[in-house]
């Protein structure tokens, strides 16, 4: 069984969601991103999302695409991700790890180029933002030969039939989009995202992350009542950004937020299975 469906596997016998950690690679420097990939698992982190940092970053907010800058500042490209996933390896095998970025690094690599080095260093799957699933052929067939997730997303605007497409092309599972706009932004309506939810789990039994509006512990338990995984960006990239001056800090107040959504979110575990959130 893949890494991915074996940790939700894993997670759903125990009653609790996935917590997805992301974190812009190379942000604020290079060497911070493997010790930080570490230290999240450590503090609760079940799957890591590790951004390649691009130069025009359309679906991120100001707090995500200033991470970009500063990775971009001392150059790191898409070969230096896969090496920085190479080296958590060293560390841990099973810990699924995700890369989240857009299309034009993986075509000047090669979509056969990209999936076979990103299986061999130990990647699990592949979130390629602005690649829409009618486009995503070619790019899905490499993954599936090398045996890795192609994730997409769905918003609160996606109507049923493109909910359809998106649940038959996904593999892994599928990241709801909880709000209209970019990463960052403030507004979650939690029951707005568990009807959508409701309406997405009649055209699939892939596990559904909702993302994109998650700020604190409050909201991370509420999200995990309603889904199968949290997934936090730009609350904890800001942190980052806080930090950047002091990069060793980061390694310490990160995973200490972190591990303040973790217990939030299995604080709700007893009433997620009693009102019937698990599927």
């Amino acid at each position: 069984m893949a890494r991915i469906a074996q940790r939700f596997a894993e997670l759903k016998k125990q009653g609790r969601r996935a917590l997805i950690p992301y974190v812009t690679a190379g942000d604020p420097e290079s060497w911070v991103t493997v010790p930080l990939m570490h230290a999240l698992v450590k503090a609760g982190a079940d799957i890591l999302e590790l951004g390649v940092p691009f130069s025009d970053p359309m679906a991120d907010g100001p707090v995500i695409q200033r991470a970009a800058e500063r990775a971009l500042k001392h150059k790191v490209s898409l070969t230096q991700v896969l090496d920085m996933v190479r080296e958590f390896r060293t560390g841990d095998a099973a810990t699924p790890v995700i890369l989240m970025g857009y299309l034009n690094p993986i075509e000047v690599m090669g979509y056969e180029a990209f999936a076979g080095r990103a299986a061999a260093a130990g990647v699990d799957g592949a979130l390629t933002v602005d690649l829409p699933p009618e486009e995503a052929g070619e790019l899905r067939q490499a993954l599936r030969r090398h045996k890795l997730d192609a994730i997409f997303l769905l918003a609160p605007t996606s109507p049923p039939e493109r909910i359809r497409r998106i649940a038959a092309a996904a593999s892994g599972f599928i990241y709801y989009v909880s709000l209209r706009g970019v990463t960052g932004a403030a507004h979650l309506d939690v029951r707005e995202v568990a009807a959508k939810l409701e309406e997405i789990r009649r055209h699939t039994d892939l596990p559904l992350g909702v993302g994109f509006g998650v700020s604190g512990p409050e909201a991370a338990a509420a999200v995990a009542a309603v889904a199968d995984a949290v997934i936090v960006g730009s609350a904890i990239v800001r942190r980052m950004e806080e930090s950047a001056a002091q990069p060793d800090k980061i390694l310490t107040e990160v995973p200490r937020f972190l591990a303040q959504l973790r217990a939030a979110m299995d604080g709700t575990a007893p009433q997620m299975q009693a009102s019937g959130a698990s599927r």
